[in-house]
């Protein structure tokens, strides 16, 4: 009687203990797979394009386009304002008729170079605004993969979030994916030639 009652109860103990396991321990989830498992995940945009490889390439080649336009633009003003000072002395041995002329001259040289500059800044600044629209187009299938894999239905913007738990900031992980599907996007930039 004794051996029925062992096996009799080792099915309900058993199940019990299954019970137990499976509750506390929970089912393999996506944050054991490094994926948090939420219906509403948040991500940093800019610390995703900034952190990543192709983000830092991006802000390293602008950073040092834009350091050698402003040295560009200080060599231009030095010019000009030689060029401004030989002019202000000369107004004084050259009548109003001779003058004018040359300071219409210098003011269109002047506005060239400053419309020059500017449309060389609005390059810089679009060409920065390109890299962030093609990182975020190469980065929307890894985000979905990611939105998959939590089981969420949306990835908002974690600086629109009034009160969130870490875990949901799934920044890091979309980051070092990216990193590794596109690297810093230089071979990308070689297969179509640019």
């Amino acid at each position: 009687m004794r051996g029925s009652l062992r096996t009799y109860m080792q099915g309900p103990i058993r199940a019990l203990c299954l019970f137990l396991t499976l509750t506390l321990a929970g089912p393999v989830t996506g944050q054991q797979l490094g994926v948090t498992q939420a219906s509403v995940l948040t991500i940093s945009s800019e610390r995703l394009f900034s952190d990543s490889a192709f983000g830092r390439r991006i802000l390293s080649e602008i950073e040092a386009e834009g350091a050698l336009l402003a040295a560009e633009n200080e060599r231009i003003v030095a010019e000009l304002s030689a060029e401004e000072k030989d002019l202000t002395e000369k107004r004084a041995s050259l009548s109003a008729e001779e003058f004018r002329p040359l300071a219409e001259a210098f003011d269109r040289k002047v506005q060239n170079h400053r419309e020059g500059q500017r449309a060389k800044l609005d390059a810089l600044a679009r060409r920065s605004e390109d890299a962030r629209q093609m990182f975020f187009e190469l980065a929307r299938p890894v985000l979905i993969d990611l939105l998959r894999e939590s089981g969420a239905s949306v990835i908002i913007q974690r600086s629109s979030v009034f009160l969130s738990s870490d875990l949901s900031d799934v920044t890091d992980a979309a980051i070092t994916r990216i990193d590794t599907a596109i690297g810093d996007g230089t071979t990308l930039d070689e297969g179509t030639g640019e």
